[in-house]
């Protein structure tokens, strides 16, 4: 009898001491933070001992594609600490702080290797990597204490995904020597690795359909390796896409809850092109007042009155023309006044909802505060919210509309951006060819398709408006916009005086920096740039083409978009601008004009 209760007490000591499966994932995870920490002291010993450049450079590939394999898990629990290790190689402003943040990490070190490597930056690299070897030590660190569940880790998997689409494939992170294919392979290969920790000894009934959409990716990108030449529409569509909805068909079939939290990129969408993957609510800074469909009503009614305006005779609609994409058609709007010009050319309304600041120069961060701020400006509305509650309590309509909007009726400041707010928000969705052929349900022409692949390849377009918003809110997370320097010249063809964000903030990095605007239905929206200056597609693709106001000849010295020429044929410029007419969503195909 006491052999038996000793062997009982054995098994069922044993089975305590299995591990769980996010415990086998953090000990994968901690051996690869340890790799990487061994390739970068490899890198760095042969900086310190002058080794030849292919061997400098064949270290940093290796040490680069080492943090691949750590990735998923590092940008889910220490995204600061990811930031640092490989974020861009361009200085952060701190709001908080007023101070200026150089960049570090494997970009910066990148571009000190890469495409030369000149041994008088010797110091500064070595230095470089001293800051990197830090930061690794304290991503080990802050590891320890990570607290992994199976639906974090499935979470991070599928979020992984999305990287690899939105910043992988696109050349993001590797901009200089653009080893983006190889570092997409590792990271499908870290996929698998976690995944195969869930499926192991479990009956899962879709486990040999994802090994086999992780094989087909593997195969595909070792022997498609050139950049340019790559068909990321065919990878997203046969290998990312399917593998994305495997990930989430399979953690449901294991029981394991989806995360509980409001995101801009839902936590349901089983792909990044869900008809309904993105959420305008969680991007709004007023969760308590969610958008209603008698909010919607209340807001379109109050953006097409003139009650708004000082003067009662301008609208919101007046310089947002909904045949138009919600823009005017014109370089700049009038002035109120009806003599002078407003300073930056009117912005489209639709899918705005789907970014973090607004106005070219960010300076609000809630459409709420967007709606006050044109209503408050005396160039534009010249109104007062505080008269205009005050004209509309009189309004028997109005006072029914906002019984029905708001549950206490209130027709106060709040409440009427509220409902504009609301409305814009409702103008915040995708329905275009692109998004039908992303869900296979169109087919694209092959200049379409062509097209698409320059805008996410060599045309560098998806490196700063992100796939699918198309707009400057950084994937997967979705939690912040940027701005870039592009150097846009004016109808004299020098540099715009405009300072943009600079006025802002003051920062000297923010001279000339504008938040990157969607481009979706951007053929309905010209004229283009900040200052309207460009008023063809045609243009706007040229001005990239010679590498923006550097290439011009600007003196731009913080210029964020790469001052090299792309090198784009005529027939790829008309290829890219077939597939940006495939963002037009599907309400204004039949009404759109003809631009000679």
């Amino acid at each position: 009898m006491k052999k038996i209760y000793c062997l009982l007490f054995l098994v069922a000591f044993a089975a305590c001491q299995k591990k769980n499966k996010h415990q086998e994932v953090n000990e994968l995870f901690q051996a690869d933070i340890t790799l990487l920490i061994e390739k970068v002291a490899k890198l760095k010993y042969s900086v310190q001992e002058d080794s030849t450049e292919a061997q400098i450079q064949r270290q940093f590939l290796e040490a680069h594609q080492s943090y691949k394999k750590v990735e998923m898990i590092s940008e889910y629990y220490s995204p600061s600490v990811s930031k640092s290790i490989n974020g861009p190689a361009i200085p952060e402003f701190e709001e908080n702080d007023k101070v200026t943040v150089p960049p570090e990490g494997f970009q910066v070190i990148e571009e000190l290797v890469f495409p030369k490597y000149n041994k008088e930056s010797k110091k500064e690299l070595l230095q470089e990597l001293g800051v990197l070897s830090a930061n690794l030590t304290r991503l080990e660190k802050v590891s320890n204490t990570n607290e992994l569940t199976d639906a974090h880790v499935f979470d991070a998997m599928r979020l992984e995904v999305y990287r690899i689409i939105t910043l992988g494939i696109t050349g993001f992170d590797s901009p200089v020597v653009l080893n983006s294919l190889p570092e997409a392979l590792i990271s499908l290969e870290t996929i698998e690795k976690y995944y195969q920790v869930y499926t192991e000894k479990k009956s899962v009934s879709n486990a040999k359909q994802v090994f086999a959409i992780l094989e087909k990716g593997k195969k595909y990108l070792k022997i498609n390796t050139n950049f340019n030449a790559f068909d990321r529409a065919y990878f997203i569509k046969e290998v990312t896409n399917p593998l994305s909805k495997g990930l989430y068909k399979t953690q449901t079939e294991l029981g394991i809850p989806l995360m509980k939290e409001q995101r801009g990129l839902k936590v349901t969408a089983q792909t990044l092109f869900d008809k309904e993957a993105f959420d305008a609510e969680a991007f709004s800074g007023f969760p308590d007042y969610k958008t209603t469909p008698e909010k919607i009503a209340l807001g379109k009614k109050l953006f097409n009155d003139p009650i708004l305006s000082g003067n009662n005779t301008r609208s919101c609609a007046s310089c947002h023309h909904a045949d138009k994409a919600f823009t005017d058609g014109q370089e700049r709007a009038v002035s109120l006044d009806g003599k002078s010009m407003i300073q930056r050319n009117t912005p489209t309304l639709n899918n705005i909802a789907f970014q973090r600041v607004f106005f070219s120069d960010s300076r609000v961060s809630y459409l709420e505060d967007q709606a006050v701020a044109v209503i408050k400006n005396e160039n534009e509305m010249h109104g007062s919210l505080e008269k205009s509650a005050l004209a509309i309590q009189k309004n028997a309509a109005y006072v029914k509309d906002f019984k029905k909007a708001f549950p206490k009726g209130e027709i106060n400041e709040f409440a009427i951006k509220n409902a504009l707010a609301s409305y814009i928000r409702s103008l915040s969705h995708y329905d275009s060819k692109f998004d039908a052929y992303m869900q296979n349900k169109a087919t694209f022409t092959t200049d379409e398709k062509t097209g698409f692949n320059l805008f996410a390849g060599k045309a560098k377009c998806a490196t700063c408006h992100f796939i699918p918003l198309t707009n400057g809110t950084v994937p997967p997370n979705f939690d912040r916009s940027e701005s870039e320097i592009l150097g846009v010249p004016n109808k004299d063809k020098k540099l715009d005086g405009d300072l943009g964000k600079f006025v802002i903030t003051q920062a000297a990095i923010h001279k000339h920096s504008f938040k990157t605007p969607t481009i979706r239905n951007i053929e309905l929206t010209a004229p283009y740039m900040h200052n309207g200056v460009y008023k063809t597609l045609e243009e706007v693709i040229d001005f990239y083409n010679e590498g923006g106001g550097v290439g011009l000849g600007f003196e731009v010295p913080n210029q964020t978009l790469p001052e090299d020429k792309l090198n784009l044929t005529d027939k790829e410029k008309k290829q890219l601008i077939a597939f940006m007419k495939t963002l037009t969503d599907r309400k204004y195909v039949e009404n759109v004009p003809i631009r000679k």
